[in-house]
């Protein structure tokens, strides 16, 4: 899959050059890769025959998918892999793959990274990606409570400290639980001098991971304990809720969904979020379409990554034919 990655980016820098008619100079500054790494990839553009007198998407690779994508939600890029099945597992280890691709080719130098530790398709990514020979990554900052179930929480741990460790980064752990008991828990929490140190990180961030999640709750956030009650969640769907990003809930128009169970949430807020340069979303799976198409139409996503049967029934029919394709 690592090669697919590969020619999907050389696609996507080549169909920018020649159709969209953009400089290299702005796809470098569009991708966050340099000049000279545009040149070369358009000259493998040509070498590959992704370049003849049209760009040539790759087999398993969907361009129409992803350009309807980006038109339909406003998005800057879109990355859809190829899948055999519209299953959870195989979706996520695919969205994994290619989601490591996509931030060892983008990532900054000094780069801050927030990551939400809960999410089964980021830990995916993590252990695809290659340890970097020279540091790029400033900081890993953990942007939802870390603590809960201890035979989870070492995943979410080391899913902060794994991605600091590949990029060279410094890893900055929120060593609260996801979701405190009260709002008088919470600010006790707060008061925690570690804590503070890393949420005053939120406002430095400049790339943000981010996955999506349905009203169920994903098998390792329920594992962890940082979930709400049914009769909670209920009251969230009662409210117009259709999903969330780390704990964070929004409805089908992508409107902010805002309950007294919010203030209770120990993590980065959608106002922070939506102050971050690049936000990535890993997400995919039948279960999870509603809440992925709400969670692009609140605007603070510019990068999605799924697979083609979701991004088929994202953009409806003429998108699911070509995902059949």
């Amino acid at each position: 899959m690592s090669r697919l990655n590969e020619l999907r980016m050389i696609a996507r820098v080549a169909q920018m050059y020649h159709i969209e008619g953009l400089r290299q100079a702005e796809i470098a500054s569009h991708l966050r890769i340099s000049q000279a790494t545009v040149s070369r990839m358009l000259k493998r553009a040509q070498e590959e025959e992704i370049v003849r007198t049209t760009v040539v998407a790759p087999s398993g690779t969907y361009a129409e998918l992803e350009a309807e994508l980006r038109t339909r939600f406003g998005i800057s890029e879109a990355v859809v892999v190829e899948c055999q099945e519209d299953r959870e597992g195989a979706i996520m280890a695919r969205i994994g793959e290619a989601a490591a691709h996509f931030v060892e080719a983008t990532l900054q130098p000094d780069e801050i990274i927030g990551v939400s530790s809960w999410s089964e398709t980021i830990l995916r990514m993590v252990e695809n990606i290659h340890p970097m020979k020279s540091g790029k990554a400033k900081y890993v900052v953990q942007t939802l409570g870390g603590m809960g179930d201890p035979r989870v929480q070492t995943h979410a741990n080391q899913l902060t400290t794994r991605l600091a460790k590949l990029t060279g980064a410094e890893p900055h752990l929120l060593s609260a639980p996801g979701v405190a008991q009260s709002r008088e828990a919470k600010l006790v929490l707060l008061s925690d001098s570690f804590v503070r140190e890393t949420m005053n990180l939120f406002g430095k961030i400049t790339l943000s991971i981010v996955g999506i999640g349905a009203m169920e709750p994903s098998s390792m956030l329920a594992r962890s304990g940082n979930v709400f009650s049914s009769r909670e969640l209920a009251e969230i769907a009662e409210a117009g809720g259709v999903g969330d990003i780390s704990l964070r809930f929004f409805d089908e128009q992508g409107g902010l969904v805002k309950t007294p169970l919010d203030e209770r949430v120990i993590g980065m807020s959608f106002e922070e979020l939506s102050k971050v340069d690049r936000v990535i979303a890993l997400a995919g799976g039948r279960s999870k379409t509603a809440a992925i198409r709400g969670a692009l139409r609140t605007g603070v996503i510019d990068i999605l990554i799924t697979d083609r049967f979701t991004a088929g029934r994202l953009v409806g029919s003429s998108g699911a034919r070509e995902a059949a394709g």
